[in-house]
């Protein structure tokens, strides 16, 4: 088949781009601007545009297909040809579908945790050498790409987004899929600029639910209200599961997982990552794993890209960063730290990024979410509030939201900086959290500061 993929450079569909060239497709794509580390790959499978920008003469009659970005907008030149020829278009979450509509579908939905949860479960299944096709939203240790696709592979295990399909299709990413098995693993308000009331936002989940496949298997996450009301009401499945987080302790800095055998050290920690390490137990033993497999995989799961990624360590000081930016994931990753470390001052850091947390109206939610730290900074550029047409926030209205006398607030890249690699850390874990990088930092170079 011949695919040319409109917006190639974004997480996804960089990685879908390499996964059907090397399925044996013939792969074509464009887009305006290309990050790392997608540019970088791109080159390397020999899928980088020659060119930036959108050029309606790749689009002709000879395609099989036409991927389509979120990054594109619907008035975008080569998706007004492809209309206009009546090439077939698809967003990347209906192009897995059909290329996995003879597969068990595996969907690992939920506002936070679906990326770790899916991560883990690869993990789990690459250490028993099960072969499954996938895509996960994180890079993780081992695998080269996270998208890939077979003829042969029985199960697919997907990530499954509750984000906007494409510019011309506004359905959830997984609304799409019609899983056989599927796991919820938690529902906090996100993405307010599409979902602009809670109720909105939650009834997705409930057609997610509802959307498995007759004879289904739902797998949820009990300790969540609103989730454990969706799962009980929900008339798609035939078989529910509910999971709660497994007893652990705390020594010296490592957690300990209670198991059949005995506790069981292992490198990921937080209540919300053991909780998300009993919904990935459930899904494995569904695919085919028994318990005690399950743990002895589990064991060397050090994590995916960006979830609570230790980028530096001393012998009195450590540095995590952490993709967290909703203020449910600040709290639980603030606090997962504080536990893991008790004796050590916490200095928890957040960028507000996105789009829902730049927002004035939903400020409020970050109330109490860095409580666990004895020193809170949140950095944000006035300059993203404008390109994203927000109104402006103050400094005023965000100590507000957080109802903290002492917390620090920085809005120049250049001073969050200065702070950061002035601190003389004794006895310290520095946490970063955000989906951006605080306006150019290298995390890389915050090792040098332990």
């Amino acid at each position: 088949m011949k695919i040319h993929f409109i917006a190639i450079g974004g997480s996804a569909m960089h990685n879908l781009a390499i996964a059907l060239k090397e399925k044996g497709y013939r792969v074509s794509g464009s887009d305006d601007i290309i990050f790392e580390p997608s540019k970088s790959r791109l080159k390397h499978h020999g899928l980088l545009p020659v060119e930036y920008g959108w050029f309606p003469e790749k689009v002709t009659h000879d395609l099989d297909a036409i991927i389509l970005g979120m990054h594109a907008k619907p008035d975008n030149p080569e998706l007004l040809k492809a209309q206009e020829l009546g090439v077939t278009i698809y967003s990347y979450p209906e192009f897995l579908y059909e290329q996995s509509k003879d597969k068990t579908r595996v969907v690992i939905g939920g506002s936070h945790g679906k990326t770790t949860i899916t991560s883990m479960i690869l993990h789990v299944l690459h250490y028993h050498d099960r072969e499954v096709d996938y895509m996960v939203g994180a890079q993780l240790a081992g695998f080269d790409n996270m998208v890939h696709l077979t003829e042969e592979n029985d199960f697919i295990l997907l990530e499954g987004d509750e984000y906007l399909s494409s510019p011309i299709d506004r359905r959830p990413k997984f609304h799409l899929y019609h899983p056989q098995i599927a796991l919820i693993s938690g529902i906090a308000w996100d993405h307010i600029n599409v979902f602009t009331t809670y109720e909105d936002y939650v009834e997705q989940f409930e057609i997610f639910a509802n959307s498995i496949s007759p004879g289904g298997i739902l797998v949820y996450n009990e300790e969540d209200a609103e989730v454990k009301r969706i799962a009980e009401a929900a008339v798609g499945p035939t078989r529910k599961h509910g999971y709660v987080t497994p007893k652990f302790t705390v020594d010296n800095g490592e957690t300990l997982l209670e198991t059949p055998e005995g506790p069981m050290p292992i490198s990921v920690f937080g209540r919300h990552n053991l909780n998300n390490l009993a919904g990935a137990k459930w899904i494995c033993q569904h695919m085919g794993i028994d318990e005690d497999d399950f743990y002895e995989a589990i064991a060397s799961f050090e994590g995916a890209s960006k979830r609570l990624e230790k980028i530096g360590e001393t012998a009195s000081n450590i540095a995590f960063k952490d993709f967290a930016h909703s203020p449910s994931k600040v709290k639980a990753t603030t606090d997962a730290v504080k536990d893991q470390y008790p004796g050590r001052k916490l200095i928890a850091c957040l960028e507000l990024h996105t789009y829902s947390s730049l927002n004035a109206g939903f400020l409020k939610q970050y109330k109490g979410t860095l409580d666990a730290a004895e020193e809170a900074v949140v950095f944000y550029s006035p300059e993203a509030l404008e390109i994203k047409k927000l109104a402006p926030v103050s400094k005023e209205q965000i100590a507000s939201a957080f109802d903290r006398e002492d917390l620090i607030i920085y809005t120049r890249p250049e001073d969050f900086k200065e702070y950061l690699f002035g601190l003389k850390p004794k006895n310290t874990a520095i946490l970063l959290m955000s989906s951006g990088n605080y306006g150019g930092l290298d995390f890389d170079e915050v090792k040098h500061i332990l």
